[in-house]
């Protein structure tokens, strides 16, 4: 179990081709907002983890189970039904935060939101902030 490898690995596609390519005019579009906010908040550059999901920073995880890997600290992907939003170790601590957010819907660490315009992009800012840091207090962080 531990050799086993992530399906999701970092890749040198390029990020900025992936999201002009992106078919739903909506999802192109707020793609391009999401990777401006992601890189202000970061200061990172973004890069691909398989063909879809456009991520910012890395860590190294090893589960009690043995098993271990790399992953994104953050990113999101522009999915045909929503933008999925990664905020790495999950929402579940962040309730006050999610109250103030506005239209969306949840996964264990997936936010998708089926257009910017229905969220306070003040208070997403704030939450992947919060998903950042609390990810550095389980897993230490690297730039992209």
């Amino acid at each position: 179990m531990a050799d086993a490898k992530n399906k999701t690995q970092e890749t040198d596609a390029d990020v900025r081709a992936f999201l002009e390519a992106v078919e739903h005019p909506v999802r192109r579009a707020d793609g391009l907002v999401l990777d401006a906010l992601f890189r202000k908040i970061t200061g990172w550059q973004p890069k691909m983890w398989g063909p879809t999901i456009v991520g910012y920073g890395s860590y190294h995880y090893k589960y009690e189970s043995g098993r271990e890997g790399d992953c994104n600290a953050s990113g999101f992907s522009p999915r045909k039904a929503a933008q999925s939003i990664y905020i790495m170790p999950g929402y579940q601590d962040y309730g006050d935060i999610l109250s103030r957010l506005g239209k969306y819907k949840i996964g264990k660490a997936c936010l998708y939101i089926n257009k910017l315009a229905d969220v306070d992009m003040d208070v997403l800012e704030e939450l992947i902030r919060a998903g950042l840091r609390d990810l550095a207090k389980k897993y230490p962080v690297s730039p992209t």
